[in-house]
């Protein structure tokens, strides 16, 4: 496998969000070769407006890094039972023109972290029918869902449960090999 550069694309802007650690926790545990940055700036995207002729400079920045990624992991919280206002509101951006959308085919890996003990299944049901619409292959498993994740994450946010850390592991792998495969398709 050649290398690759997966982009961390996180729903939530809370301090000491679980779904950054979680992001961060599967960061080290990527196999070699396999680099992963964040797209920090999901907060700075105005309320997408249809009729805007023009993208404003963040919204550039943020199509711009998703174009040049190999991959995506997507990490939602659930609220209200779905994805993020934030969220929602970064996909509609990077959606945009369909034809040229730089999420149209670009492989993913969905995962969630929530204090609940739904882990955000609901929310990652949600987002993979909003993937349907620019064609970005989800990867079904291994499934990422934790739940109760303040007792896997301390007040650092670093991850302290090894199961978990097995699961990312797993998880880490299975991205790579998904991504090369829409790579070189």
């Amino acid at each position: 496998m050649s290398s690759l550069h997966l982009l961390g694309v996180i729903g939530s802007i809370r301090k000491g969000s679980h779904n950054r650690a979680l992001v961060r926790a599967i960061g080290e545990e990527l196999p070699a070769g396999v680099t992963l940055s964040f797209y920090d700036r999901l907060g700075e995207l105005p309320v997408f407006d249809p009729d805007r002729k023009d993208n404003p400079e963040v919204v550039e920045h943020f199509q711009a890094a998703v174009r040049a990624a190999d991959g995506l992991i997507i990490a939602t919280p659930e609220y209200n039972y779905s994805i993020s206002g934030l969220l929602k509101n970064a996909i509609d951006w990077a959606s945009r023109p369909p034809p040229t959308s730089p999420l149209r085919g670009k492989p993913v890996g969905i995962v969630s972290a929530s204090t609940g003990i739904s882990g955000g299944m609901r929310a990652q049901y949600h987002l993979r029918q909003m993937l349907v619409f620019t064609n970005s292959p989800a990867m079904n498993q291994p499934e990422v869902i934790i739940p109760r994740a303040q007792d896997r994450f301390d007040a650092e946010g670093k991850l302290t449960d090894e199961s978990t850390r097995e699961l990312l592991r797993k998880f880490g792998v299975a991205l790579a090999e998904w991504v090369e495969r829409f790579r070189t398709a």
